[in-house]
């Protein structure tokens, strides 16, 4: 069970996730229209965001999964990329929409989006729930962003702190005391 005493502030409830998802996927229906996609997940933290959003956009679409790794159990990015699990498909031609929990530094998307350019699509496009510009040390920005958030460590909705807090149903700022111990 998950110590209540560890959550801040609720940033955004379960509603406000659900109406900026639908609003997303409105928006990426408009610009694929008559287009096919592929859908690339960056595990784990965009889970829950990815599946969310797919049932929210009504062109053609596959969903492709990758895990890569730039934190470790800390809350500082290492500044490295560590691809764990690459997606199973060529990209060769295809319209690719790259989909993460959070844009922190934005190393991890940056040294994606060069991964992936070497492969040929016939476009890239990144997709964020949230943003945290504030934060910013790789020169990217996102398509499509839910929210630009302040620089609190948030968790929930697929964000976690040590592989915690990923189910909550919501957003919230992470007691500092929590994990400064």
């Amino acid at each position: 069970m998950i110590d209540p005493s560890t959550i801040g502030e609720v940033v955004y409830s379960s509603d406000d996730i659900k109406k900026r998802v639908k609003e997303l996927g409105r928006q990426i229906s408009e610009e694929y229209a008559g287009k096919e996609i592929i859908l690339v997940c960056i595990l784990k933290g965009s889970y829950a965001f990815t599946a969310d959003l797919a049932r929210e956009i009504d062109v053609p679409c596959s969903i492709e999964f990758m895990q890569v790794s730039s934190y470790a159990n800390s809350i500082e990015s290492s500044g490295s990329l560590k691809i764990i699990k690459d997606i199973n498909v060529p990209v060769d031609g295809k319209h690719i929409i790259i989909i993460e929990d959070i844009i922190d530094t934005g190393i991890t998307l940056n040294n994606l989006k060069k991964m992936f350019l070497t492969r040929n699509p016939e476009s890239i496009k990144l997709c964020a729930f949230l943003d945290k510009p504030s934060r910013r040390q790789a020169p990217i920005e996102a398509d499509y962003v839910g929210y630009v958030v302040e620089d609190n460590f948030l968790v929930g909705y697929g964000l976690d702190y040590a592989q915690h807090f990923r189910n909550l149903p919501y957003i919230a700022i992470l007691k500092e005391e929590y994990y400064k111990n």
